[in-house]
């Protein structure tokens, strides 16, 4: 007998947890979230937020996007990535960062009504979890997942309560593993993985120092120091990342991951600190120090039965490109949906099985990508002559060369700036970050062939509305003049049908097929003198569809199907996708 009951029990109140239970309690689900430890993260492990990752906070409510942006260190002051030999030494190089450029800003501006921003993991996770917790979520912390036992109903995971030592029995109809890294939750779901954990080692150093008058002038979020020294293969490549604007720091070092782990204490960090900073006098006030592993694995399968994982659990990677915990909340997006409609009986246990077709090949994807930006530093070691060995004045020499005169000189430069720019590919990698379309038996094409990307689909973010992906963003305008992002008509919860003049039909459709199927739709007409109008034109461009058609949307923004033009039978070709979405 189960000592207590839920709908949904969630294992991490890290971004993947938090969010997962924030959304299934806006959605009126209940759940449980537990963590083994008695609070939430302690260090500001994930930062980069993207506007993907924003999207979801702000369907969460203008209260809970207001609230990051507030703690948030703007877009404007993430800045440049900085090349240097320290802090306080020679500038090598910058390059201009997430959409800091006048071309990217601008397509940043045009793909989303949300802004990226740098909030570290410490301030993102208590907004998760408050809103989870004051929307109905139940939490308990202190509480270490054991094991569990999955049937035809649900599971049945004992837990030890880490207070008292005693050990008591939950039951869900859905259990989800947001548990991290060395997730038990994917190691008992005996779920499959591909990769390597452990390829490399690192530590982090956080510590408080005023470093203004070395960064101020040049406002970033990462500086990179290139010098010689390091304890790995004579590569000396340290990071200097802001936490907050300018005297909380994380210095990111790396170890040989075939050596055990270095033991960092105040005098290690304080000379790495001042290393890297390059002020042989600095004091710092250290906060913490841990080491941690580069992992190169992701899962290819995400859930067994009734079991799910997410985050850091399902994808184990560096943190290159800034992918982690924006990835992770996405995830929670993909699956509260689905788990909402299963749990009030508006789909078939069938849609579950898309969380996986649509998900896992993301995992793939950001572990793939964020492993191959840590070896797209070798052209700026090559170049900087930084490319091997333990000569450190040969290194000095080599790096000094790009000051002189002669065409070896001119060359030298030349494929520092060109290795530099390069670095584009983890940090400013737009489409990596917008661009996800699934396939899968929540999506309903019709065969409707993919639109090729026209740009670089890692580089630059497209938009369509072929079904599985995500709703194009536009500026549309109500009665009283004032703009809403065509996201802002959509999600919450709940199937949107997007239609124009001639589809009225549509919006009947989506009333009488809504309550036969119990499943509120809601509907929007766009044209003159309807309740949003599209006076610049961008709807009529970005919907590829004709007034009379429409677009279904899925309450996480996703299209999941489209229709060119007005049906003869509106209701009969709407409950045929519905159903077969929801597996009904």
């Amino acid at each position: 007998m189960a000592d207590i009951t839920t709908d949904v029990l969630i294992i991490g109140t890290g971004p993947a947890g938090s969010a997962t239970a924030a959304l299934l309690s806006s959605y009126g689900v209940g759940n449980m979230v537990v963590n083994r430890y008695r609070w939430l993260a302690n260090t500001p492990r994930a930062h980069i937020t993207n506007q993907r990752a924003m999207e979801v906070l702000r369907d969460l409510g203008p209260e809970v996007e207001a609230e990051a942006y507030m703690h948030a260190t703007d877009q404007d002051l993430m800045g440049e990535n900085v090349f240097c030999e320290s802090l306080a030494g020679e500038e090598i190089g910058r390059m201009k960062s997430w959409g800091k450029s006048p071309e990217m800003r601008a397509e940043h501006q045009r793909s989303s009504p949300c802004r990226m921003n740098d909030l570290p993991q410490t301030f993102m996770e208590p907004i998760l979890f408050k809103t989870a917790c004051s929307r109905g979520t139940q939490a308990r912390m202190s509480t270490e997942y054991l094991a569990h036992d999955q049937d035809a109903d649900g599971a049945t995971p004992p837990c030890r309560d880490r207070l008292t030592g005693k050990t008591f029995t939950f039951r869900s109809q859905f259990l989800v593993g947001a548990d991290g890294g060395n997730s038990l939750v994917a190691e008992h779901a005996g779920l499959p993985f591909e990769g390597r954990m452990g390829v490399g080692g690192s530590m982090n150093i956080l510590f408080r120092a005023d470093l203004s008058r070395y960064v101020a002038h040049r406002p970033s979020v990462l500086y990179w120091v290139m010098q010689p020294g390091a304890d790995v293969g004579g590569i000396g490549m340290g990071l200097v990342r802001m936490v907050r604007t300018w005297d909380e720091w994380l210095i990111v070092w790396g170890y040989d991951i075939n050596q055990p782990a270095p033991v960092v204490d105040e005098a290690m960090a304080t000379q790495v600190a001042r290393q890297l900073v390059g002020d042989p006098d600095l004091k710092i006030d250290l906060i913490s120090a841990n080491t941690w592993t580069v992992n190169n694995c992701y899962a290819t399968r995400m859930q067994a039965g009734r079991v799910f994982i997410m985050g850091d659990a399902a994808h184990r990677h560096p943190p290159s490109n800034g992918l982690g915990s924006n990835t992770s909340i996405q995830d929670g997006f993909n699956l509260a949906w689905k788990l909402a409609a299963v749990v009030k009986g508006q789909a078939g246990l069938g849609l579950l099985d898309s969380y996986t077709a649509e998900r896992a090949p993301v995992a793939k994807q950001i572990v793939t990508r964020a492993n191959q930006s840590i070896a797209e530093f070798g052209p700026i070691f090559e170049a900087l002559g930084m490319d091997g060995g333990v000569d450190h004045e040969k290194i000095r020499r080599s790096m000094a060369a790009r000051a002189d005169s002669g065409e070896a000189a001119e060359r030298q430069r030349e494929a520092i700036r060109k290795a530099i720019e390069f670095k584009k590919y983890e940090f400013d990698c737009h489409g990596v970050e917008m661009n996800q379309r699934y396939r899968s038996g929540a999506v309903v094409t019709d065969g409707q062939p993919e639109p090729a990307f026209a740009k670089d689909p890692e580089l630059h973010a497209q938009f369509t509305t072929w079904p599985g992906a995500r709703l194009p963003h536009v500026w549309v305008f109500d009665r009283q003049g004032r703009q809403h992002s065509t996201l802002d008509l959509c999600g919450r919860g709940q199937f949107t049908l997007l239609t124009g003049i001639g589809g009225e039909g549509w919006v009947e459709a989506a009333a009488s097929v809504g309550a036969e199927l119990g499943l509120p739709i809601r509907t929007h007409v766009i044209g003159p003198r309807r309740d949003w109008e599209d006076y610049v034109g961008d709807w009529a461009r970005a919907s590829e569809i004709r007034d009379s058609g429409c677009l279904l949307v899925r309450p996480d923004h996703h299209v999941a199907w489209r229709a060119f033009a007005a049906a003869q039978d509106p209701a009969a070709e709407l409950r045929r996708v519905l159903t077969t979405i929801l597996a009904r």
